[in-house]
């Protein structure tokens, strides 16, 4: 599978970006998708996740922040990010999720290269 995203940039705090993330392969429909964000010398966290059925849960940091969404036609997740804040500063990328052990796991092991988002104070 290969994980494409984009859309990130500079923004001040307050504003707005959306992210895209296109996967490759024909599975893509059935899968749990979910946006990751890593902070310099911070690990690799979740902080939305979309079901199949496009059942959506949030990281109480990004609550009525973020909206994530899919279009399985086009192979492609969503992040809409608003109110941003400088603590939102991170590369962000897309993988597949699953549960396990009642914990949400990264679905595949390659990442892509992410998209930073910057947001200025």
């Amino acid at each position: 599978v290969q994980l494409q995203a984009s859309g990130g940039g500079l923004v001040q705090a307050g504003g707005s970006l959306r992210l895209s993330c296109t996967v490759s392969g024909s599975i893509f429909s059935s899968v749990r998708m979910g946006w990751y964000c890593q902070a310099p010398g911070q690990q690799r966290e979740l902080v939305a996740t979309i079901s199949s059925g496009s059942s959506t849960k949030y990281a109480d940091s990004v609550k009525g922040r973020f909206t994530i969404s899919r279009d399985d036609a086009k192979n492609a997740v969503y992040l809409q990010m608003n109110s941003l804040k400088p603590e939102d500063t991170a590369v962000y990328y897309c993988n597949g999720v699953y549960i396990s052990g009642g914990e949400a796991r990264p679905l595949w092991n390659y990442w892509g290269q992410g998209t930073q988002v910057t947001v200025s104070s």
